[in-house]
């Protein structure tokens, strides 16, 4: 069935009710004008639909659309080089970035590995938000598939923990500035952690004390 272009006010509508998570009005522009110009849709900002729904946490939608449109649109950067998952970091949502990771035939795990222009992956951008649930999936995402998606063990339950204690314990180093913190970012700290990849951080601590400290990382 063919079905007549959309107009700009019509994929305007359609971005909006995306943001908005109005799935009968997302059902009514399928309807009207068939899926394949869903995922075509952007606005000014190279902004797409998954990156709507992505960041107002709107799961039913995702549910909708993901099926639908492209699976290289959930890898799709906008002008700022920020994919869907950067932007539900950026606002917390936690349902829609395991929408659209754990989505069958998408690219997975390597979505959390984009950076977008400002260097910063989704997993940085979750550190940069101050959002620890976001950032410990992701980390244990990653873990999961580098040790082949064997179940989580009581130990590694364990390693987790005291891995995100170390996080908290260096990452007032990193706030106080780069002549008191850590020579690399919390977001390189957090995927060696996952990948098991250690080495020793030294870390200056300009303190009331002025003593140095070394950290084992």
């Amino acid at each position: 069935m063919d079905h007549p272009p959309p107009s700009p006010d019509n994929v305007e509508d359609l971005l909006l009710s995306c943001r908005y998570g109005d799935l009968d009005d997302v059902k009514s522009f399928i309807d009207g004008f068939g899926t394949a110009l869903v995922g075509e849709a952007r606005d000014e900002n190279g902004n797409n639909v998954l990156h709507m729904a992505s960041a107002n946490g709107h799961i039913e939608l995702l549910d909708i659309l993901l099926p639908i449109v492209p699976s290289s649109l959930l890898s799709a950067r906008n002008r700022a080089g920020s994919t869907a998952l950067h932007w539900a970091a950026l606002n917390s949502q936690l349902g829609t970035a395991r929408a659209l990771v754990d989505f069958p035939g998408g690219p997975g795990i390597d979505l959390i590995d984009i950076k977008n222009t400002a260097g910063r992956s989704p997993l940085g951008e979750a550190e940069a938000a101050g959002w620890d649930e976001g950032a410990k999936w992701m980390v244990e995402v990653m873990r999961l598939v580098d040790a082949g998606g064997a179940g989580t063990t009581a130990e590694e339950e364990e390693d987790t923990a005291m891995d995100f204690g170390l996080r908290s314990m260096i990452e007032g180093r990193l706030a106080a500035g780069p002549q008191f913190g850590l020579p690399v970012s919390m977001e390189t700290i957090m995927v060696k952690i996952a990948k098991k990849e250690f080495t020793k951080l030294y870390v200056s601590c300009e303190a009331h004390t002025a003593q140095s400290r070394t950290v084992l990382v």
